[in-house]
């Protein structure tokens, strides 16, 4: 049996369904809506989700990513329906969601592969984010996942932080509260000591470099592998032709001690395989996505996924 085991994070850009939740800002994923969201588009966009997260390391390991950390799903129906999806639904995943105060209506959520993870416990983790003025601004919730992986305790984060859709400086303020509010949890959290193995990954809508992941998250016991793959010609998205690395996979120094029966941390990687690219254009290359702007291209996401890979030592 291959003793690899992938940890991935996949930022599916919109996974809505067709209804309406009188909740949220949803509308212009409706039928009726902008994007003229049909449940043709939507069981095509699930399908292609199923694909590229099936085949994520999969030369590497033979087998599925063990834990899925998503962004931009709508709910548990669209998570349910992924993974029972054409290339998913062999595989033994269950998930862990919960609906989150976002005004647009879009969580995340942890794929489990049941083989290899043991889920023990979860929670959502409120995320207050306020303006300068004081003004909440109701953002995604991250989650915090507890259980085994291959019978080792691993605690997990799922994070999507708030965006830069207003500058990167004048939101900044929030990811670093982001950013704060997620190592107080772990500090608070009793069941979480100097020994405990951790993994934070998500779309923190900031580079590994940048204030609010390098200062107020990577700490003396965290290690982000993300920033050595940075640079000008490759990243997990692109953004008016410049790459940014916001996908991210951060984890307690503990997983480099090779230690028998726990896992050790061997590589991490942009899974930027061609099928999930731009064939051609002025955008080869880049995350082939399924909108740009307001016009449909059906492709899979405007990011790509990003995985490590741990190996258990016999």
């Amino acid at each position: 049996m291959n003793s690899i085991v992938t940890i991935a994070f996949y930022n599916l850009e919109n996974l809505f369904d067709t209804k309406d939740d009188p909740n949220t800002l949803d509308r212009d994923f409706l039928p009726w809506g902008k994007r003229f969201w049909t449940e043709r588009k939507y069981r095509k966009k699930v399908f292609k989700m199923g694909k590229a997260i099936s085949n994520i390391a999969k030369n590497r390991t033979g087998k599925s990513p063990a834990l899925v950390g998503l962004a931009e799903v709508e709910n548990a129906t669209v998570v349910k329906d992924l993974i029972e999806s054409k290339y998913l639904k062999e595989s033994n995943y269950n998930f862990v969601h919960y609906d989150s105060p976002d005004e647009r209506g879009i969580d995340v959520a942890l794929l489990v592969n049941e083989d290899y993870f043991e889920v023990e416990y979860s929670e959502t983790i409120p995320i207050s984010i306020y303006e300068s003025n004081g003004v909440k601004d109701y953002t995604r919730d991250a989650l915090y996942v507890q259980g085994y992986l291959n019978d080792e305790e691993v605690h997990v984060f799922v994070c999507h932080w708030p965006s830069r859709r207003d500058g990167a400086d004048s939101t900044s303020h929030k990811r670093i509260q982001a950013a704060e509010q997620v190592s107080g949890f772990i500090e608070a959290n009793e069941g979480i000591n100097e020994q405990s193995k951790i993994i934070i990954m998500g779309d923190f809508n900031d580079n590994p470099v940048d204030v609010s992941v390098k200062e107020y998250l990577v700490t003396d016991t965290l290690y982000n592998p993300f920033e050595k793959l940075m640079n000008i010609t490759r990243g997990s998205l692109s953004h008016y032709a410049k790459w940014h690395l916001f996908d991210q996979i951060i984890f307690s120094h503990n997983f480099f001690k090779l230690e028998k029966g726990k896992h050790g941390f061997q590589s991490a990687e942009i899974f930027d395989a061609p099928f999930l690219t731009e064939w051609e254009g002025r955008n080869k290359g880049e995350p082939f996505r399924t909108f740009s702007g307001k016009r449909y291209l059906g492709g899979y996401s405007d990011h790509f996924p990003v995985y490590i890979n741990l190996r258990k030592v016999e």
